[in-house]
C-alpha cells in the first residue's frame, strides 16, 4: 500500500492528516522497522517533539484500519559493550 493510499484511508475513517502522522507513515514505508519502539527511534531522530505515545497510538490506528499488522519480534539486547555499531538502539538503551 502506498503512502497516498494510507493517507486516503485515514481520511476516509475521519482522521486528520498531521505532519507527525505523515512522518510515522513515511518511516514505516521507508525502513525495515520491526517494532513500535524502533519506529519511534527513527521518527524521533527526525522530529524530537514526537512522543512514544504518539507513535504507539498511530500504529494502533493503522492496525485498526487494516493498514499494518503487528507481529511479535524478539531482538537481542543492546545493553552491553558488544552492541553492533549500526544498531539503532545503541544510543537509547545504555
Amino acid at each position: 500500500m502506498s503512502k497516498d493510499e494510507i493517507l486516503q484511508k485515514l481520511r476516509d475513517e475521519g482522521y486528520r492528516i498531521t505532519n507527525q502522522r505523515r512522518l510515522i507513515i513515511e518511516t514505516i514505508l521507508a525502513n525495515d522497522c520491526s517494532c513500535c519502539k524502533e519506529i519511534y527511534y527513527q521518527v524521533h531522530k527526525k522530529d524530537p517533539d514526537i512522543g512514544v505515545a504518539t507513535v504507539y497510538r498511530m500504529i494502533k490506528t493503522l492496525e485498526e484500519i487494516g493498514v499494518v499488522e503487528q507481529k511479535i519480534v524478539l531482538k537481542p539486547s543492546c545493553k552491553d559493550d558488544t552492541c553492533r555499531k549500526d544498531c539503532i538502539f545503541k544510543d537509547f538503551e545504555k
